[in-house]
């Protein structure tokens, strides 16, 4: 199961328990949640597809001067 997934799964559940919920407010946060998942969903799916990686190099000064160490 990909992160994505996960919350997507997530989402769902929020949103069972919100349609569940006695209190408007709870159910309100509850919705609030959901939402909230969906777009991690969508965020995980988004950087699935991207070819992308960082590495680390040495430390440098912010004057762009020495090697920093």
């Amino acid at each position: 199961m990909t992160s994505a997934d996960s919350y997507r799964r997530m989402a769902a559940e929020f949103r069972s328990k919100a349609a569940r919920a006695s209190n408007a407010k709870l159910a309100a946060e509850m919705e609030n949640l959901a939402r909230s998942y969906v777009r991690l969903a969508e965020q995980a799916d988004n950087n699935s597809l991207q070819d992308a990686w960082f590495e680390f190099g040495p430390k440098s000064r912010v004057d762009g001067e020495g090697n920093g160490t």
